[in-house]
């Protein structure tokens, strides 16, 4: 297997949650409550970035305007794979047997967390190509994390999550996917697809990531949010 330097625009991973015996509540100052919220969701429409194998996002218009009665109502249909977007990996993604999307625990899902900034290293731009179908995948171009910095993190940091602002933890054209296999191993969840990264301090924030509670679903769409004092 070729030998990838890290090379990631922006990766941020949760912080080890201290257990309750560790803390004294009436000194605990959650940081939702007094704070700057920074959406770190990309908006889901027919522009948004999905595996080129994939249809993309459709929405569908069911009904727009004034009912007989005379008030106004609106209701669509969404159309969407699991892995698009900004969104949820499951470690069922790549592990059998472990949590699925409405398993993961909710610790895992919400906490402090920090940023490893190495956007000056990388040389392409997000996806690295437009086209669609099976035979594009051989264009993408994008990095992720190395394998080797993944099992990094699993020996020495008690993550409970790592995401990433490209499309894949692991770097485009990646035929292994060696780092997803690493991290889901240990039930550790993946956030893709991370928008506004650039407006986050390294440290010193608290994140909130929440997907779409599909049963046995192995992604989902996620909304996600930084908090920071």
């Amino acid at each position: 297997m070729k030998n990838y330097p890290i090379c990631l625009s922006l990766l941020f991973c949760f912080a080890c949650q201290h257990s309750g015996a560790d803390r004294e509540p009436e000194t605990r100052q959650d940081p939702w409550y007094a704070g700057r919220i920074i959406d770190l969701t990309h908006s889901f429409d027919s522009t948004t970035i999905y595996w080129p194998t994939e249809e993309g996002f459709r929405l569908e218009k069911s009904f727009e305007g004034f009912t007989e009665k005379g008030y106004f109502y609106e209701a669509n249909s969404f159309y969407s794979a699991e892995h698009g977007g900004t969104h949820l990996d499951a470690p069922v993604h790549f592990a059998e047997g472990k949590q699925s999307v409405e398993e993961i625990p909710l610790e895992k899902l919400i906490g402090p967390a920090i940023v490893i900034d190495v956007s000056d290293s990388c040389r392409e731009k997000y996806l690295g190509t437009v086209a669609k179908g099976a035979s594009a995948v051989e264009e993408l171009q994008f990095p992720g994390i190395h394998p080797d910095a993944a099992q990094w993190l699993v020996d020495n940091r008690n993550i409970s999550a790592a995401g990433i602002d490209t499309p894949s933890i692991d770097y485009g054209q990646s035929d292994d996917f060696k780092t997803h296999q690493i991290l889901y191993e240990q039930n550790i969840p993946g956030f893709e697809n991370v928008a506004a990264m650039d407006q986050l301090p390294v440290s010193g924030f608290s994140v909130i990531a929440l997907p779409m509670k599909i049963k046995s679903g192995s992604g989902a769409p996620l909304r996600i949010v930084a908090i920071l004092p």
